[in-house]
């Protein structure tokens, strides 16, 4: 394949597209937030992590266990997830356990791991 292939070779302007796409336009921290979004994803430890409480509930102990690393490195990443708005902890005693934060998250997951799994 060339690389001209992929190349738009009219002078058209579809105006109702570009219009359409125009008005439907988030705002631009939007763009911004989302970007962070799939940044804070963009790390192995971060995904696995992810992974692990996308089938349970989870204390820092027991990821670490996981993912067979300390707990202040897991700690460490669940910071960045909980600041993130990724993960939320709930607080049992001295216990504290976390889970993805709420449906919007797990889909996103789920549909990343379907989409990597599905091309294989």
């Amino acid at each position: 394949m060339s690389r001209n292939e992929f190349v738009c070779d009219c002078n058209v302007i579809h105006q109702e597209v570009v219009d359409d796409t125009i008005k439907n336009m988030p705002e631009e921290d939007t763009f911004n937030k989302l970007a962070e979004f799939f940044k804070i994803l963009g790390d192995t430890t971060r995904v696995k992590i992810l992974f692990a409480l996308d089938h349970n509930e989870m204390c820092v102990c027991d990821i670490a266990n996981v993912l067979e690393m300390s707990k202040s490195s897991i700690s460490h990443q669940l910071g960045t997830l909980r600041r993130s708005g990724i993960v939320k902890c709930r607080k049992v005693g001295k216990e504290v356990f976390y889970a993805l934060d709420d449906e919007h998250v797990k889909q996103v997951f789920e549909i990343g791991v379907e989409h990597i799994e599905h091309r294989k």
